[in-house]
């Protein structure tokens, strides 16, 4: 499907206009001067760990132990991301290294 001029403008427009909305926003309604409200440093404290177990369970949701490969390069690579993170304590390098031992896994070791 070819998108007309018009088309792509609108949707570029409409993409701009909702990254500067969700980019200024914060800043608009909680601003330096005045107290953030407390519901938003719960839900800042909270809500990155309900994201990553949500992650995890989307992740190993279609995971069978019943057939092969068993779930294998998902436990490794799962193993793999914890020990990265309680030696290093580096989020990127534990997500990074996770999914490349996971990718190298099904591609080369679990084909």
């Amino acid at each position: 499907m070819t998108l007309t001029i018009q088309q792509s403008l609108i949707i570029i427009v409409a993409v701009t206009l909702g990254t500067i909305l969700t980019r200024f926003l914060p800043f608009l309604l909680f601003p330096d001067n005045k107290e953030t409200p407390q519901y938003i440093l719960y839900l800042g404290k909270v809500l990155p760990f309900a994201a990553i177990g949500l992650l995890i369970v989307y992740c190993l949701k279609n995971v069978s132990a019943l057939s092969a490969p068993y779930g294998i390069p998902e436990a490794l690579a799962i193993a793999c991301i914890v020990l990265l993170h309680l030696t290093k304590n580096n989020t990127l390098l534990s997500i990074g290294g996770g999914t490349i031992i996971y990718m190298a896994l099904v591609q080369f070791v679990f084909m």
